[in-house]
């Protein structure tokens, strides 16, 4: 997949407004969205560069979310639509995150160590 290829879709930025709105859940009628939205959010990501992106980032208000922890090595990229965590460990670990709606900001943010998610 190739940015050059593939439109780059604006990242917004906060505070806003649009970040903080419910994203609602991707159904059957989503598919003709879903098959342009996933190829430039990828693009979109690669080219941040980040690690992941969730729709409502690029103003699509769908629960679709995307990752790549290894884009400097061989690309290894997850599709999250619909996902919900299904089971956290009580263990917290604390490491260092950034984002691509807060760009240049990194803080250590504790969250539990391991997490489960169900998705489609």
């Amino acid at each position: 997949m190739s940015a050059e290829r593939t439109e780059l879709l604006p990242i917004l930025i906060a505070p806003d407004p649009a970040l903080r709105s419910r994203a609602r859940p991707v159904g059957p009628e989503d598919e003709a969205i879903m098959r342009d939205l996933l190829p430039q959010m990828f693009a979109t990501m690669y080219k941040a560069p980040g690690i992941g992106l969730a729709a409502p980032q690029v103003g699509v208000k769908l629960r679709v979310a995307i990752v790549d922890l290894m884009p400097d090595q061989k690309p290894a990229p997850i599709t999250l639509i619909n996902p919900e965590i299904v089971a956290r460990s009580d263990e917290l670990a604390t490491r260092e995150e950034g984002c691509l709606s807060l760009p240049g900001q990194y803080a250590d943010v504790t969250r539990p160590a391991r997490v489960r998610i169900r998705y489609l």
